[in-house]
């Protein structure tokens, strides 16, 4: 058994036992997932347990993994990257699960390591990580300005950045699930930023950006915690002219599925309001993308400085007329964003 702090700095590959079903719930990030039961098999051992005992539910559980053994062996071994290789191994409390994966793991002499607690351990972990004080930054901007691939640009340029919408597969707003891989559950969206988080901790970032966001990012819920330090942090804002951001807007959505875009635009006709619903709705069927981003661009700019309002500290920047890169550079050489290796 290993605690998380050894476990975390252990080599060798992580592997998740549990059932498919919490795996997709939420995980480590990074793990594999070579189940001992599926989900079935888990709900009658677990019946079995709760009925009769635990001799007869792990009499029930080796009926089940007695068969499947060789597989299991097998997976294992291809995880670990080939024979004798290390693993690390977890279930949901530590238990019976992953200790018996171990031991298969062992007959093939492949050092292992067992998450004491399992991923109950972890997740605790994963919410100590939002109570800590970051040195957070926003980056904000009203629609289209580029947030996105400004910060990516700055990653580029060893600037710490969390990227909340990339990590959530969503832009943000009603359009914003369009074109993305379904979105992780909330939970597991808390594992990915505590994980992106704690990196930049280890390598003593003296900034971390994040874009400014609201609570939620399409149906991941940013933790409150973290979102607290976030309304506190300063916002520098990005401006560039209405014609950049609309142009930006069509090539981010020109290319989607009209009947998407369509009903995204219906979700929000109450907000809309009729006569610009109406032009944005009859600007999609005719593929007028520049007409159909500006008959909704006042009401996003409306919530935008609303939000911005409740910013406690602000500053702005005209990026007008410089694409993503020399943005980047711009923003390095005035001072504001300070590299991970800055004194």
């Amino acid at each position: 058994m290993s605690g998380i702090d050894q476990f975390r700095t252990a080599s060798g590959t992580l592997v998740d036992v549990r059932t498919p079903s919490e795996f997709a719930q939420g995980h480590w990030p990074g793990a594999i997932n070579i189940p001992l039961f599926d989900d079935e098999q888990r709900a009658v051992v677990g019946r079995t347990y709760k009925q009769k005992g635990r001799k007869q539910a792990i009499e029930l559980g080796l009926s089940f993994t007695g068969p499947a053994l060789v597989d299991l062996s097998k997976a294992l071994t291809k995880a670990a990257g080939g024979p004798d290789q290390p693993l690390r191994l977890y279930c949901w409390r530590g238990g019976m699960r992953s200790n018996s994966m171990a031991w298969l793991a062992a007959l093939k002499d492949h050092p292992t390591l067992v998450l004491e607690g399992g991923y109950k351990v972890y997740r605790r972990w994963v919410l100590e990580q939002f109570e800590r004080r970051w040195p957070v930054q926003l980056l904000g901007g009203r629609t289209g300005t580029g947030k996105t691939d400004l910060l990516i640009a700055l990653q580029a340029l060893n600037v710490a950045v969390v990227d909340l919408e990339g990590l959530a597969h969503h832009r943000g707003s009603s359009f914003g699930g369009l074109g993305q891989p379904n979105q992780p559950s909330s939970e597991h969206y808390e594992n990915k930023l505590a994980e992106a988080l704690d990196g930049y901790r280890k390598r003593q970032a003296p900034q971390i950006w994040l874009e400014a966001e609201s609570s939620s990012v399409g149906c991941c819920r940013i933790p409150k915690a973290l979102f607290e330090q976030m309304q506190q942090a300063p916002v520098l804002e990005i401006r560039r002219t209405l014609e950049e951001r609309i142009d930006q807007l069509v090539e981010v959505y020109g290319c989607q599925d009209s009947d998407q875009l369509q009903q995204a635009t219906e979700r929000i006709q109450r907000r809309l309001g009729p006569q610009r619903t109406q032009a944005a709705l009859e600007a999609i069927k005719d593929q007028r993308w520049h007409d159909a981003c500006s008959a909704m661009l006042d009401y996003y700019d409306r919530c935008y400085d609303h939000e911005l309002k409740q910013a406690r500290e602000t500053s702005n920047l005209d990026l007008s007329g410089r694409n993503p890169q020399d943005a980047a550079i711009e923003l390095l050489n005035t001072g504001r964003v300070l590299p991970i290796d800055a004194p």
